[in-house]
């Protein structure tokens, strides 16, 4: 018998030790690797936010507890303890279950989400509906992977921090990528806070009127469930700061991380597509053509809104651009005006 043959409700982990709960991480990861292999899908997210979401399920009681899954592509393990295990472990079940949360599926899932920088505004809606209507429970938003730069974000971070003054928790899932590397002086703070274990005196989360609480380790349980303790039935805004690893668990995706956000089927022990594409592609096509034009001295300038693997332009096909690549981030907003 595995762990997981015994967890059918996030009620069932919270019977279980924390050495229990790091093999159910391993068997959830396996999970997803498989999946992940045969269908595609988001593998470092999901894989770097295992014990997390534990922890989370742990100590919070979904669904009375509200949690909302940023972009909620890494919400596979969340899904895992919410009844839809056959999802990810039986092949014929694959198509039942969605790549982002649904409310049709489960309880457990809130909104129908796949645009980033969306949790924070979500959830500031979930609990200031929870106040008027005098209800007591925990609301808590996830965001990770660049989100924080998308103006949404900050425009929910900015009410949040200063207009609920009850119960609201912030899970920053700080893992040092967004699809590709971050990029804007958010991240710079973010590493300011890691290098000084939460402590720096400039601290942006601070600033915008949260309390504060900073896990080192974000892939360790015992960590992870004292620090949700402790915020636990808060009446205040907080924010839970997690130094995690994408790609936790699958060497190839902890070692290159950005190719492994999202990917295609792939052979799990050598990490080699399934599936090969031979020929040029309209990536190719329009990086070659751009490439030609601004060799020959013309005014070419690529922009992205953090998506740059989308379009094809690999780390190496962005040093040849040089300055004439901009990455702002998840800012589309910004990206367009600019």
């Amino acid at each position: 018998m595995s762990y997981l043959d015994y967890v059918n409700t996030p009620a069932d982990i919270k019977k279980m030790s924390v050495k229990e709960l790091e093999g159910l991480s391993a068997e959830v990861r396996a999970a997803i690797l498989k999946r992940d292999s045969l269908i595609g899908g988001h593998v470092g997210p999901n894989l770097g936010f295992v014990e997390a979401t534990l922890a989370l399920h742990y100590v919070f009681d979904s669904p009375k507890d509200k949690i909302v899954f940023d972009v909620s592509h890494q919400c596979y393990p969340h899904k895992i303890i919410t009844g839809r295990k056959n999802g990810f472990l039986e092949p014929e079940d694959y198509v039942k279950i969605t790549g982002y949360t649904a409310p049709q599926e489960s309880a457990h899932d809130h909104f129908i989400v796949g645009h980033t920088s969306t949790s924070v505004s979500l959830a500031s809606g979930l609990a200031k509906a929870r106040d008027l209507k005098k209800e007591k429970h925990n609301v808590i938003a996830v965001i990770g992977d660049g989100s924080l730069s998308g103006g949404e974000a900050l425009e929910g971070l900015d009410f949040a921090g200063s207009e609920l003054n009850s119960n609201f928790i912030v899970v920053v899932n700080d893992n040092q990528m967004s699809i590709a590397e971050n990029h804007g002086g958010l991240y710079q703070n973010l590493e300011l806070l890691r290098q000084t274990n939460g402590k720096a005196e400039l601290n942006l989360f601070k600033a915008l009127g949260f309390d504060y609480v900073y896990v080192n380790d974000g892939n360790d349980i015992a960590a992870l469930i004292k620090a949700f303790e402790s915020v636990k039935d808060t009446n205040k805004p907080v924010v839970v700061h997690l130094n995690t690893e994408k790609g936790k668990g699958y060497a190839l995706a902890e070692k290159n991380k950005e190719p492994w956000h999202w990917h295609l089927p792939f052979d799990i022990q050598s990490g080699e597509l399934k599936n090969s594409f031979a020929g040029e592609t309209y990536n190719s096509l329009t990086n070659a053509f751009l490439l030609d034009k601004l060799k020959k001295g013309e005014n070419v300038v690529v922009m992205t809104a953090g998506t740059p693997g989308l379009f094809g332009f690999t780390p190496e096909v962005r040093q040849q651009f040089g300055a004439h690549f901009v990455d702002v981030g998840i800012a589309e907003e910004h990206a367009v005006a600019m």
